[in-house]
C-alpha cells in the first residue's frame, strides 16, 4: 500500500502505511490518530476556515486533519515535532499550495514565523498542551478561533470557574485572555492506537476586555505563585512571589499591602485564590503591584 492508498479511517491502512514508511507511534510524545471522519469535519466546521486564511496546526501526525484542511483552501502551517512524521507529511502534501512543515518542538519554532496565523488547532497531548496554550496567551498569539482537542480532564481545568476542583492558575489565565467553550467529547474508540481516556474539543475565542499583553506574563507570575499551594491562605502562598517581584517590600510592609488590597476588594484576609474570579485576581495583582510601587519610592 503506497501513501497515496492511505485511508484515515483505517487503523490496518494506517499501520500498513506506517510501516512500509518506517513509521512507529511514539508514547513520549501522545500520538493518537483520529480516525472517525465525522469528528474531523466536526472540528474543521468549528474553526470557520475560509479560503487564504493562515492556519496553523499543532501535531499532523500523517496528516488526517491536515489534508482535510488543505481542501478548505487555506494556507497551512504544520507543526510537527517527530521527523519521521515530517518527512512523511513533505512526501504527502508538499506539493499542494501554501503547505509547510515547521520542523520541532512548537514551543521553540513558533516564535519565529513570519506572520501571526489566523487560526490555530491540534490535538495536544496531555504533557505539551498547558505549556502550549499558555505560551500562545502570554505571548499575544491569539487569533479570532483557536480549536484544540485535549484530554477530558485537561479541557475541563481550561474552562473551569471559580469554586470549582477544576479551576486552577491556567483558567484564570485562559479566562483573562479568552472566552473558553468545550464543543463536544470524543470516545477513545475514534482513535487509534486507543487512549485510555475520553477527549473533549474546546474552542478559545478571544475575551472583550483581556488582560494587557504586557501584562499577561507577570500576572500569569503571580497566578502561578497564588494557586501553588491549595491548602495555604492566598497571603502565604504568595510570599515567594512577593520576595521575587517586590523585593523593596518587608514580609510587613507587604502584608499590609496585601490586606489593604483584600479589604479594598471587599474579601477576607484569610481567603484563598481559588475563591477569586479571573477580574477579581487581576484587579488584586495591579493593585499589589501599584501599591508595592508607590511605597519603593522616594
Amino acid at each position: 500500500m503506497s501513501n497515496a492508498d492511505l485511508n484515515y479511517d483505517s487503523p490496518s491502512s494506517i499501520r500498513q502505511v506506517m510501516e512500509q514508511a518506517g513509521l512507529a507511534v511514539s508514547k513520549r510524545f501522545g500520538q493518537n490518530f483520529l480516525i472517525d471522519r465525522g469528528v474531523r469535519a466536526r472540528i474543521v466546521d468549528a474553526l470557520e476556515v475560509s479560503q487564504g486564511m493562515l492556519v496553523w496546526e499543532i501535531g499532523p501526525g500523517i496528516g488526517a486533519m491536515t489534508g482535510l484542511m488543505l481542501e478548505r483552501g487555506v494556507r497551512l502551517a504544520a507543526f510537527e515535532i517527530d521527523y519521521g512524521f515530517v518527512r512523511f507529511l513533505r512526501e504527502r502534501y508538499g506539493t499542494q499550495p501554501g503547505f509547510s512543515v515547521v520542523e520541532g518542538d512548537m514551543l521553540k519554532t513558533w516564535r519565529a514565523q513570519p506572520e501571526k496565523p489566523d487560526r490555530i488547532f491540534g490535538n495536544l497531548p496531555y504533557n505539551a498542551a498547558f505549556p502550549i496554550i499558555a505560551d500562545l496567551l502570554e505571548r499575544d498569539c491569539v487569533p479570532p478561533i483557536m480549536v484544540f482537542t485535549l484530554q477530558k480532564e485537561a479541557a475541563h481545568r481550561l474552562a473551569a470557574r471559580p469554586g470549582t476542583k477544576d479551576y486552577s492558575s491556567l483558567s484564570v489565565l485562559c479566562a483573562s485572555v479568552c472566552e473558553a467553550r468545550i464543543l463536544f467529547d470524543i470516545g477513545a474508540s475514534s482513535f487509534w492506537p486507543q487512549p485510555r481516556v475520553t477527549s473533549s474539543v474546546v474552542r478559545l475565542t478571544p475575551s472583550a476586555s483581556p488582560v494587557p499583553p504586557e501584562l499577561r506574563r507577570p500576572f500569569s507570575t503571580f497566578v502561578r505563585a497564588a494557586f501553588s499551594t491549595r491548602r495555604k491562605t492566598m497571603r502565604n502562598a504568595l510570599q515567594a512571589w512577593a520576595h521575587a517581584q517586590l523585593s523593596a517590600l518587608t514580609d510587613q510592609e507587604f502584608s499590609a499591602v496585601f490586606a489593604g488590597a483584600l479589604a479594598s476588594l471587599g474579601k477576607p484576609a484569610e481567603i484563598r485564590a481559588e475563591a477569586l474570579s479571573p477580574e477579581e485576581l487581576f484587579r488584586l495583582f495591579s493593585l499589589l503591584s501599584r501599591e508595592a510601587a508607590s511605597i519603593a519610592s522616594p
